[in-house]
């Protein structure tokens, strides 16, 4: 059974209450149920922190032992160059994964720190954002 985690960073834990008109109005947690339930065949792991320093410890802890990291590191992913750094030192490829399409929107977030180190980037599709980065590790 492939393990996979999804990794939430900076205000995502806001989803279904924050700027619905951009992410939305369901809450993560809710719809991380959702996927357990569509991917019993995996095991879903999730993790979200507001602080760039737990991810980067969390992409330590899990970055040599699982088979797939769905990450959406908000706009750390456009000032983190540590976040970048630790994606690079790790063994599990990592999905860099938006709700929004960050190319339509301000400037500042239509650069990744974060992408050259990842397998692939998926943006724009909503909260199915996070089902196609799990589904390009099975």
């Amino acid at each position: 059974m492939k393990k996979v985690i999804v990794i939430n960073g900076p205000n995502l834990n806001l989803l279904g209450i924050r700027e619905k008109n951009i992410y939305g109005s369901q809450d993560f947690l809710s719809y991380f149920e959702d996927l357990k339930s569509s991917f019993v065949d995996t095991q879903l792991h999730y993790f979200q922190s507001n602080h760039e320093g737990a991810i980067i410890d969390k992409l330590h802890e899990i970055g040599f032992s699982f088979d797939g990291i769905v990450l959406n590191a908000g706009a750390y992913t456009h000032t983190s160059l540590a976040i970048g750094d630790a994606i690079a030192a790790i063994t599990t490829p990592v999905v860099e994964v938006h709700i929004s399409n960050v190319h339509k929107r301000e400037e500042f977030r239509h650069g990744s720190y974060l992408a050259k180190n990842c397998v692939g980037v998926i943006c724009g599709f909503g909260l199915n954002s996070y089902r196609l980065g799990i589904q390009s590790f099975l």
